[in-house]
């Protein structure tokens, strides 16, 4: 059964939290198969722990999600992600053919949904729809705290 939006992003913050949990960066993302509401794909930081520069919350969960399902074209799905994706991760959304990107935090350096570029206007094959704000205070809340708790560390 479908839930609501606000109920995939609290899923996405709970992986967010086990980012947080490891000193990665906070940021969590859930795949969503849209006909039956399951989530098919979870992913959430790992480009410290992995030392890869792609081990992105979204990347992880649309890669999870493709081998659940079994194949790369993720139709009938939807992406939640706690902040705005960058233009890698865009590019993966456009490539794995997610219906909708729905997001929390935006980010005013890499955000490539509508804070830096909007990816998905330009003419590529698909064009996601994009929802956002969707829990963007706790969203929020978890960047900052972690980048927060950062800074003093280095101090």
């Amino acid at each position: 059964m479908k839930m609501s939006d606000e109920f995939y992003m609290q899923k996405a913050l709970e992986l967010a939290k086990k980012a947080y949990e490891i000193g990665e960066a906070p940021i969590g993302a859930v795949v969503v198969k849209k006909s039956t509401g399951e989530i098919v794909g979870e992913g959430y930081n790992r480009r410290e722990t992995d030392k890869s520069p792609i081990a992105h919350a979204e990347i992880l969960a649309i890669s999870d999600a493709s081998a659940r399902l079994g194949g790369w074209r993720l139709i009938d799905c939807e992406l939640f992600v706690t902040l705005e994706p960058c233009p890698m991760c865009a590019g993966a959304i456009i490539n794995s053919r997610i219906e909708r990107v729905i997001f929390g935090a935006f980010d005013q350096k890499a955000g490539s949904c509508e804070s830096v570029v909007n990816l998905f206007s330009l003419p590529y094959n698909h064009k996601p729809g994009v929802t956002a704000n969707v829990l963007k205070e706790q969203c929020s809340e978890i960047l900052s705290s972690f980048f927060k708790q950062l800074r003093e560390s280095k101090k």
